[in-house]
């Protein structure tokens, strides 16, 4: 019987620590999207409002068609 959970341990002892390096690989992968996803908002903001401030302080054309 002893030789029987030998056998059961070494046959699940490779599976789940296959399945934990594919969980921490996963997880490692999704929280860098998750942070590259953050700092590209920000920078975005960022861009978006030096723009807005731009084309608001520059002046108007005067060749405005109604």
């Amino acid at each position: 019987m002893q030789n029987f959970w030998a056998n059961a341990a070494y046959s699940l002892i490779p599976t789940i620590l296959l399945g934990l390096i594919f969980w921490l690989v996963m997880r490692s992968i999704f929280r860098a999207d998750r942070t590259e996803r953050k700092v590209y908002a920000e920078i975005e903001a960022e861009e978006r409002a030096r723009f807005d401030a731009e084309n608001a302080a520059a002046p108007r054309s005067a060749t405005r068609e109604p």
